[in-house]
């Protein structure tokens, strides 16, 4: 089973995802592995991606997908999946992969992004993702609130993903 944790930044993809890879006892992969340098360096200078900055990123990210089904290897990826363009792309010729949607206020993804520190997303790109979000359906996605404390997530989503 590949999983995909998704949301805006702020939401937790890390770290639910390397939560959620430690208690199914599988690999775990960040799409800031797959950006090139240029697509960092625009989003630390506050520069929004376009879908024509982020079409190799979700490439390479479909690629890593691909590889990880092939070899028959459980995985959790995290990506921001923003649109359903995106999310369509990712999930193009890959059997088992289950969507999992952390969604949160405006308020609270501001206040997680506004206190990282040592993240090369700039803040002010927050609202540039919510205006660009496409939430998926609940026949899409398992949606989570992230007001949980992320062991909490986790242990929903370990439930749900075993059809409990």
């Amino acid at each position: 089973m590949i999983v995909l944790v998704m949301g805006v930044s702020g939401s937790g993809k890390t770290t639910i995802g390397e939560l959620l890879a430690s208690r199914l006892g599988c690999g775990f992969s960040d799409a800031d592995e797959f950006h090139g340098a240029q697509n960092k360096a625009k989003m630390a200078s506050g520069i929004a991606l376009t879908d024509a900055d982020r079409a190799p990123w979700l490439r390479a990210m479909h690629e890593a997908i691909l590889a990880r089904q092939r070899r028959g290897e459980d995985h959790v990826f995290a990506c921001s999946a923003l649109k359903r363009g995106y999310r369509d792309l990712l999930h193009e010729n890959v059997a088992d992969l289950r969507l999992v949607y952390l969604h949160g206020s405006p308020e609270l993804l501001a206040e997680r992004v506004g206190g990282r520190r040592g993240h090369f997303f700039a803040p002010q790109l927050l609202q540039d993702q919510l205006d660009t979000l496409e939430p998926p359906s609940a026949e899409e996605a398992l949606i989570v609130d992230i007001r949980q404390t992320p062991e909490a997530i986790v242990e929903q989503l370990v439930r749900a993903l075993a059809g409990g």
